[in-house]
């Protein structure tokens, strides 16, 4: 773990704790930039810095792709909370269901490989 391994948690974590700052006070621009591929890209321009391998950076955004629908279920719950007015814990652990059958349904029903 060098140098280059705490650049990357810096700049990540930097960007996270400026989005949930930002949720706070225009919580539709922190939503925007989260919305962003933000870590898609640095973890993308990263990865190809580190490895010079493109097959896997095309596969590594290929996985990304089938991911992001699927990743889209966790908001739901919190969609549906505008007429449902439920606390914060059983919207977010309904959020983490849903994701779960999400992932469950891409590797079982789909025989989408997510391990790869």
């Amino acid at each position: 773990m060098g140098n280059v391994f705490i650049v990357k948690i810096l700049i990540a974590s930097c960007l996270i704790a400026l989005a949930s700052w930002l949720a706070g006070r225009r919580p539709v621009l922190a939503g925007f930039i989260i919305a962003l591929p933000l870590t898609s890209i640095l973890a993308i321009l990263f990865a190809y810095w580190e490895h010079r391998d493109m097959g896997k950076i095309n596969q590594f955004a290929s996985s990304v792709f089938v991911a992001v629908p699927l990743s889209l279920t966790f908001f739901i719950p919190f969609l549906l909370n505008r007429w449902l007015k439920m606390n914060f814990t059983v919207t977010f652990c309904l959020s983490l269901a849903l994701l779960a059958i999400s992932y469950l349904f891409a590797t079982a029903v789909l025989k989408i490989d997510l391990t790869k």
